[in-house]
């Protein structure tokens, strides 16, 4: 049987989107070593056009994983130091008063790039953190009234610290959820740390990183993510999911419906990195921790006894029925 140009097209589409997130994945492992897993949840994260959290303890790579993928991509970059004394001007951009023209002039912030890299975001106060809510949501920036729009595709990745650290504030609920997925880099193996004192140990090796896409190869990847098949069984196993959040007696707050909404976005880029054009379940089941524990409160009783919210998305993961169909 002939294939029609519509399959030859969708087939030729998804080989381009593997061999150019290959591409990116072993650019950034170049960097960063031992963490394929890390990686590949972060290339998932930008063609599903989200936003990365990544938390953990200082010295294991958070910023240099931002900056390996930035430095990946010939696209504008730009890099916030959040600090106590930071304005949310700092971040968006403000109107100064131009002398020779009597007029003011909008001299647009560090969120005007395609990549914005946010290092140790909860260590700025909760108003300079919700700067970043309008242009990560709606891809804007109001100041004084007017609007600009930033340019696609659009990625904030945001380290932070523990809480637990000194001199940080927790993420208000509202930024929490923006962030599609967040991400722990851990302690590396020792394999992958002494290969690590090699080469870094005598020369920084992000000097040497050479973009190995543009920014129409993300936006046509991001295009090619968008029509990956989702069926509507899938579709409801991802509601179940989230909704098994809402009614669980050890959360405080469940997932909201941006969550369910990340989560197949997601799970259409995670299936893309595999070579389907469709959504599977096991997609949405490897997803689940990563884009939903950051957004959930657990209940007094659950902190009590220490249990996590990514222990208790893989209990209730376990407990939803897995649809047949395909």
């Amino acid at each position: 049987m002939a294939v029609t140009p519509d399959v030859t097209d969708a087939s030729a589409r998804l080989e381009d989107l593997i061999d150019t997130a290959h591409r990116i994945r072993a650019s950034i492992e170049s960097v960063i070593e031992g963490k394929s897993d890390v990686v590949r949840l972060t290339i998932t994260v930008l063609l599903a056009e989200g936003h990365l959290l990544i938390e953990d303890v200082p010295g294991v790579g958070k910023t240099m994983l931002a900056k390996a993928l930035a430095r990946s991509i010939d696209c504008p970059v730009k890099r916030v130091q959040f600090t106590p004394d930071l304005l949310p001007s700092d971040i968006t951009g403000v109107s100064a008063y131009n002398q020779q023209t009597r007029e003011f002039e909008f001299k647009p912030g560090p969120v005007f790039a395609n990549i914005v890299v946010g290092d140790e975001i909860n260590r700025a106060s909760p108003k300079t953190q919700s700067a970043l809510l309008e242009c990560m949501e709606e891809h804007q920036v109001t100041v004084d009234g007017v609007t600009y729009a930033l340019e696609a595709p659009f990625m904030v990745i945001a380290t932070q610290n523990p809480i637990e650290m000194e001199g940080t504030y927790p993420l208000p609920e509202a930024q929490r959820d923006r962030f599609t997925a967040k991400i722990a880099m851990g302690y590396p193996e020792p394999a992958a740390e002494l290969e690590m004192l090699d080469v870094h140990g005598a020369s920084q090796p992000l000097d040497k990183m050479e973009p190995v896409a543009t920014t129409a190869e993300v936006a046509a990847l991001i295009e090619a993510v968008r029509a990956v098949y989702v069926s509507q069984p899938v579709k409801r196993y991802a509601v179940d999911m989230v909704a098994a959040t809402r009614h669980s007696p050890d959360l405080r707050l469940g997932a909201s419906p941006r969550a369910t909404l990340h989560l197949v976005r997601s799970a259409r880029a995670h299936a893309a990195l595999s070579g389907r054009d469709y959504v599977i379940p096991d997609d949405l089941q490897e997803l689940a921790v990563p884009v939903l524990a950051h957004r959930l409160l657990p209940s007094l009783e659950a902190q009590g006894q220490r249990r996590r919210p990514e222990q208790l998305v893989g209990e209730l993961v376990r407990r939803v029925p897995v649809p047949d169909a395909k």
